[in-house]
């Protein structure tokens, strides 16, 4: 019996030791953590329980006969974050690059089918150098049964790829079908081809970080929703995350228990609005604010950022936020933010996070760059998702709701539940100026005139009365009691019940 207990110590430690100490310290020598250890930094001190530790890859082509390590490239199994289940893989570099052979896709694949049968988060730490080429077509057969196994979650368990290292070719797509994605800065790419492939048919001389980098994913392409510093900042903040999501389709959003008052007033809020309807003002200031201890989670801070979605609490349970930026383009809506809140809004909906929807938007982006790249399908998307969207919506408009860009954020006509302006609001088809130049068309050469006919408008509609006077607005609230008010909305509906009509699926303007 002793032999067979030092048998089994030894295969273990065959297993931890990965590609062995020089491919270690050849991570480390990059900045990275190993497999294991990031599993040591994520997740709760000595909750993991690994699966598969022995499998190694059947290959005999090239010469795989002899290089196999257990585990082949792959730790999987589950453990708890802040005492919250959660399955996990974590590949590992050091083992071939990380490559991943069909044994591999098979651990993967294992570990998604048990988070769906019992209802739990997956996390993906992505580190590999694409599908094992000695393989073949086994191994592009082992990332299709991956990919298969996101979209059959999607909507059922959230998914969350955390990419800290290579990540091209077809194994973008995995991470590219989950919820979010999380990236280190300058140690991980994410590409389909890679910059010698582009020089190739493209003759563009482009890095591996201008390509795919963690800061080009998360300003530019959108791909990506936050860039972190280094692999131990990035799993820390994942463990913060995972606080803010349900287990599954069938749960509730999270609790955590606050001291910070649902009625708490705000005086501050009371000038936040500035006087000047031209000028800025950050609309952040007013959800750090309203939520529980001034703890918002932002997603893609970088990206499309006259828009701003992110997750919250209030009285203790999550909300998802979606707000315009006047800081940024005047809060307008374009093809960017569109896209960005429509994902936001629809990840809400399928997990049953209420959402909350701060309002300042004097319409869509003009131009030629966004009628030619489709603003008015990308715009649709946004439109569409909240009015398919079943959980409770509640909409505050702070300033300008301007035209169809009205109609688009979580109007009471998309099914808002419960609709609120500030006194600063101004609701109408579009801004007094222009309104005037149309309407007065005959009065353009007389400035004064037309001064006149733009205050009488003003006056008329650049507030949120008439809107109120329809039902479209709920109430008019004090500014600095938006916090009592949201808190009161939100537990009145949290036993709200809505179901669309049934279909396959709907067809969204994608």
């Amino acid at each position: 019996m002793q032999d067979i207990l030092r048998r089994l110590a030894d295969k273990r430690a065959g297993a931890r030791a990965g590609g062995g100490a020089r491919r270690v310290e050849a991570q480390h020598a990059k900045g990275k953590l190993t497999a294991r250890e990031r599993l040591e930094v994520l997740l709760d001190e000595g909750s993991f329980e690994e699966w598969d530790m022995f499998v190694e890859h059947r290959s005999s082509e090239f010469g795989m006969a002899d290089q196999k390590t257990p585990g082949d490239g792959v730790v999987t199994g589950w453990g708890t974050v802040n005492g919250r289940l959660v399955f996990v893989f974590s590949q590992d570099f050091t083992v071939l690059g990380g490559s991943l052979s069909e044994a591999h896709a098979e651990k993967i694949c294992k570990i998604m089918d048990h988070a769906m049968k019992v209802g739990a988060p997956v996390i993906g730490l992505n580190d590999s150098g694409g599908a094992r080429i000695q393989e073949g077509v086994a191994s592009l057969a082992g990332y299709a049964e991956v990919f298969q196994r996101n979209v059959e979650a999607s909507g059922v368990i959230p998914q969350l790829s955390v990419i800290m290292g290579p990540c091209a070719g077809g194994a973008v797509y995995s991470p590219a079908m989950t919820d979010f994605i999380f990236m280190v800065k300058d140690s991980s790419y994410m590409f389909v081809t890679g910059p010698d492939v582009v020089k190739t048919v493209t003759h563009e001389s482009v890095t591996h970080e201008e390509l795919g980098g963690a800061i080009t994913h998360t300003t530019r392409s959108g791909v990506a929703d936050l860039a972190f510093e280094n692999d131990v900042e990035a799993l820390l903040q994942v463990r913060r995350f995972v606080d803010f999501l349900p287990a599954s389709n069938r749960a509730a959003p999270p609790h955590r228990p606050t001291e910070d008052s649902p009625d708490r007033i705000e005086p501050a809020l009371d000038t936040l609005v500035p006087a000047n309807p031209n000028k800025p003002y950050d609309m952040k200031e007013l959800i750090v604010k309203v939520v529980d201890d001034g703890d918002f989670f932002e997603i893609q801070p970088e990206y499309a950022r006259n828009m701003i979605v992110g997750f919250g609490r209030i009285e203790g349970s999550t909300v998802g936020f979606v707000a315009n930026q006047p800081m940024v383009l005047a809060g307008c809506l374009d093809i960017d933010s569109s896209k960005k809140a429509a994902r936001f809004v629809r990840f809400c909906d399928c997990f049953n996070i209420p959402i909350v929807t701060l309002v300042d938007v004097p319409g869509f982006l003009p131009g030629t760059a966004q009628e030619y790249g489709g603003i008015i399908k990308h715009g649709a998307k946004l439109l569409f998702a909240y009015a398919e969207a079943t959980v409770p919506k509640v909409t505050l408009i702070t300033r300008k709701a301007y035209g169809g860009a009205y109609d688009v954020m979580a109007s009471k006509h998309l099914r808002g539940d419960v609709n609120y302006a500030w006194p600063s609001a101004e609701i109408a088809v579009m801004g007094p100026k222009g309104a005037v130049e149309i309407i007065f068309r005959a009065d353009l050469g007389d400035p004064k005139k037309i001064e006149e006919r733009t205050e009488e408008y003003r006056a008329r509609f650049a507030n949120p009365f008439v809107a109120a006077s329809r039902g479209f607005i709920d109430d008019v609230i004090m500014p600095s009691a938006t916090r009592p008010r949201l808190a009161r909305s939100l537990a009145m509906l949290r036993t709200k019940k809505l179901e669309n009509p049934w279909k396959k699926h709907a067809n969204i303007p994608l």
